[in-house]
């Protein structure tokens, strides 16, 4: 004589939801069993490929600078990191597929280091607090420009107008420069003028002496002679071709007080647009967050942002550099840090300090 037990459907959904999670943990067990995983393991070549295949985030290229780590799972991708006082502190999202994220996250956190993800994209900041209970908190906002619709129309792009007018009328020659560095006097020059004069920024602005610079372009300004500026840009990948530059060092001449930024960056920009290059980012606006607190998010952290924005130009020109990125008038988009503390002040005042800030 056969039973029939009849299942709520509220049982039966409840039983779906345990045995897809047991699938997909049995899947999670089964990909770690077979890969290699690692700290540094990769080969420069093996890493290089990943970067060109996944690393489409605007600081992807600057995890190649000096004192970085590495946590790699093969046939996936990698985490770069800094170690500073007995914690982690990883630059950018991880570079792997998309779907591979969590899987790679969860290997890295399981010694329990303590951990904290900074400039992360929302998405990646969203997987860390829904996956791994991690606060995700808004730590800035990133610019990107429309290369094929971007041109110099519009009442917020005046002053770049301006400023190439000038350097048309006073003779500035603009050039693409890819060979030996010319640019170490100029930097300890422009170095002095800077309100964090001890040492060049790192780690949130990869180091000029970087060794790896395959795919870099370099841009200069000048006046006869002289060097008055210049632009170092780093490429962003997917799928193994460059989808767009990021302006990640440059420096100027004090002497030349009508600005060259401007039609420098304009100068580079026209030039990726001829190549058909489909996006520049301009890199992080830190500390510009919005008003609003989502439930993810750190209120006393986003809070303590908003006041060192608004009284910490003394370190950093957070508000000039906000203001010089925003006459570009391109899309921004928040970017955030992730952590485990409601406070995280050690953390953050470490990456002020591996930054070189304070």
């Amino acid at each position: 004589m056969e039973s029939t037990i009849r299942l709520s459907a509220a049982h039966a959904q409840a039983l779906e939801k345990q045995h897809a999670q047991a699938v997909h943990l049995d899947a999670q067990k089964s990909k770690a069993r077979l890969r290699e995983i690692g700290i540094d393991m990769f080969s420069m070549d093996e890493r290089i490929g990943y970067l060109k295949k996944y690393g489409n985030h605007c600081l992807s290229f600057s995890a190649f600078q000096p004192n970085m780590h590495f946590f790699d799972i093969s046939g996936i991708g990698y985490i770069a990191y800094r170690k500073k006082w007995g914690a982690r502190f990883v630059l950018a999202d991880p570079v792997c597929h998309v779907n591979d994220r969590e899987f790679l996250v969860r290997e890295f956190l399981k010694d329990r280091t303590n951990t904290a993800f900074i400039q992360i994209s929302e998405s990646f900041a969203r997987l860390l607090h829904e996956k791994f209970g991690l606060y995700a908190t808004q730590f800035g906002i990133e610019s990107i420009i429309d290369l094929k619709n971007w041109n110099l129309k519009g009442k917020k792009k005046q002053v770049l107008r301006t400023s190439i007018n000038k350097a048309q009328k006073d003779g500035v020659r603009f050039m693409e420069m890819n060979g030996k560095n010319i640019d170490d006097e100029l930097s300890r020059e422009w170095l002095r003028t800077r309100k964090v004069r001890r040492k060049e920024v790192v780690f949130l602005i990869r180091s000029r002496d970087q060794k790896y610079q395959e795919g870099t372009r370099r841009f200069y300004a000048f006046l006869d002679d002289e060097l008055l500026g210049f632009i170092h840009f780093d490429p962003i990948y997917e799928d193994g071709r460059i989808v767009a530059y990021v302006p990640n060092i440059s420096r100027f001449s004090p002497k030349f007080k009508q600005g060259i930024f401007y039609p420098l960056m304009v100068h580079a920009m026209e030039t990726f647009q001829s190549e058909g290059v489909p996006y520049l980012y301009l890199g992080l606006s830190p500390l510009v967050v919005a008003d609003e607190d989502l439930p993810c998010e750190s209120g006393i952290l986003k809070w303590m942002i908003r006041l060192l924005y608004k009284y910490g130009n003394f370190l950093y020109s957070f508000k000039g550099l906000h203001f010089t990125k925003s006459r570009f008038s391109g899309t921004e988009v928040k970017t955030f840090c992730a952590h485990r503390e409601w406070l995280p002040a050690k953390s953050m005042l470490t990456v002020f300090r591996i930054s070189n800030i304070i």
